[in-house]
């Protein structure tokens, strides 16, 4: 699948956003997970070189089973609720790579808490009509029910502007900076939860993303070369 959005206008991309909305779906689990994978870009400033990078792990023991990086060129600007015409081609190129896709892929960015519904992880999701998850350090969109206690796997649920129930806010570790769940595509708001919860270690960042960081970083400093990759499970780069 090949996406060039360069020459799309916001008021373009706007209305992709609302079509592609129509295509979600919010299904409860229905079948067994056993990899999940973390996906995430990385570019130089005052560059329109995009690194692109998917880890594989395994669910729920979390060992490194493969990844795949690949970069592309975009000039779409980052701007906030708009991040998937940025960052989705070139995702999809590593996608492409994987020759068995994962169960369920978490981004870093927005799902449905997005004024849209059409968070990075929804666009991603829509597209490759694949299960993802959103998993944000900042939020973008939602009302808190209640303040966020400050021990480790508190959650607040968040809510759009009709009150329904778009994501949670997950906190990782004691005293820090909490992280915004929320399904993309083929997960319910519940189930999104439970899935990254499984996925918190001593991190603030669940595993999937982190690593997906990690190694999109390492691409683009060129420790890592681009294409698909297998990996002892027991093997780690740190």
């Amino acid at each position: 699948m090949v996406l060039n959005y360069d020459i799309i206008t916001l008021e373009q991309a706007t209305e992709l956003q609302n079509q592609l909305c129509q295509k979600l779906s919010g299904l409860t689990l229905s079948k067994e997970i056993t990899t999940i994978a973390g996906a995430d870009i990385s570019h130089n400033k005052n560059e329109n070189t995009v690194y692109a990078g998917i880890v594989v792990l395994s669910y729920p023991g979390l060992e490194l089973v493969s990844y795949a990086l690949a970069k592309a060129e975009t000039t779409f600007p980052y701007i906030p609720g708009f991040l998937g015409f940025r960052e989705v081609p070139a995702l999809l190129k590593a996608w492409e790579l994987l020759p068995v896709k994962p169960d369920v892929t978490v981004l870093d960015g927005q799902g449905i808490t997005h004024p849209r519904r059409m968070g990075i992880a929804s666009h991603f999701g829509v597209l490759t009509d694949t299960m993802t998850i959103g998993c944000a350090k900042n939020k973008l969109y939602g009302t808190l029910e209640k303040d966020l206690e400050e021990k480790k796997f508190s959650t607040v649920l968040l809510y759009n502007r009709v009150q329904e129930e778009i994501g949670y806010v997950l906190r990782t570790k004691n005293k820090t900076a909490p992280v915004f769940i929320s399904p993309g595509n083929h997960v319910s708001v519940p189930d999104s939860l439970e899935i990254m919860k499984n996925c918190v270690r001593t991190h603030r960042i669940p595993e999937p993303t982190r690593l997906a960081h990690e190694y999109v970083n390492l691409f683009r400093t060129g420790k890592l070369v681009p294409g698909y990759h297998r990996c002892d499970t027991q093997q780690t780069l740190w």
